[in-house]
């Protein structure tokens, strides 16, 4: 009995007239009429205004249309969950990520995925730039990092770490800095910023630092680094290989930032489609 009325109501209250609530609903204008006089009974409270001409919400019919919205949308989200549950994952998928990131980590994952689900297509774009996933139309965002849009959803991947690093070759030349006021003696490879981060006495603290390159690109920065050419700042998915070789040298790790969380983030949708949770698995499974 409880919920008798409430579909007819809402309708009414969305389309202004109980004719085209009928149309809406496929039903008679008449049994709309009879249920809602039917609800309001019920709860002895007046719910629209009628006249001949027009319907009006009160303000009591305000604050049950409210409710009455949000259970009516959990319905229909709990029966799309059930159907999406037990089809098939198919269709498109557009998601954006950093460009090197993008293309050492993301892209040949997704390359993996669709040997798996080849009935999902996949657009990617790749942009250093934050771009308004909802607004620009993207379903998914691989993001590095502090994420600070709450409206958003998300699932931590993994995590990375900045390493300050330069070669052996660099330090056997003009010596290891063990401080980061040792820093402004040497030649500081840039990237976008012209300060690196560091974690000290509990706190990040930004460091200006200079040198004779600037680049934007750390694949970039690393093949310099390699040459000799000076100290860096990257993160880990540049320097991994490097570090575990030899070839570049970890520097002021007791300054090192804390690791950041490298996040899958997608709309807040009503509910989450099985070709995006299947990628986002894969994701999550895979990345190291």
């Amino acid at each position: 009995m409880k919920w008798q009325g409430i579909s007819e109501f809402v309708a009414v209250a969305e389309e202004g007239s109980f004719t085209s609530a009928a149309h809406k609903l496929d039903i008679s204008t008449a049994q709309v009429s009879r249920q809602i006089s039917q609800l309001e009974a019920r709860l002895n409270v007046k719910l629209l205004y009628r006249t001949t001409r027009t319907v009006t919400i009160t303000q009591e019919g305000s604050v049950y249309y409210q409710h009455c919205r949000a259970v009516l949308d959990g319905l229909q989200h709990a029966e799309d969950e059930l159907l999406n549950l037990q089809s098939k994952p198919q269709g498109k998928i557009k998601l954006t990520a950093t460009v090197t990131y993008g293309e050492q980590v993301i892209l040949p994952l997704i390359n993996d995925f669709q040997t798996l689900y080849p009935e999902v297509d996949v657009e990617a774009y790749l942009t250093n730039k934050r771009v308004d996933i909802v607004e620009d139309g993207y379903d998914l965002a691989i993001r590095i990092g502090d994420l600070k849009d709450s409206t958003l959803m998300a699932r931590k991947l993994s995590q990375r770490s900045n390493f300050v690093c330069a070669s052996p070759e660099y330090l056997d030349k003009y010596g290891t800095p063990h401080t980061i006021s040792e820093l402004s003696r040497h030649n500081c490879l840039l990237g976008t910023l012209d300060y690196w981060r560091f974690h000290v006495d509990g706190r990040e603290k930004s460091v200006r630092v200079s040198g004779s390159l600037r680049y934007n690109s750390g694949f970039g920065l690393t093949q310099a680094a390699l040459q000799g050419i000076g100290i860096v700042q990257l993160p880990d998915y540049y320097t991994k290989q490097y570090l575990s070789e030899g070839r570049l040298v970890p520097l002021l790790e007791a300054y090192r930032m804390a690791e950041e969380g490298i996040w899958a983030v997608y709309p807040q949708n009503r509910f989450m489609s099985p070709k995006l949770r299947v990628l986002i698995d894969h994701l999550v499974k895979n990345i190291e």
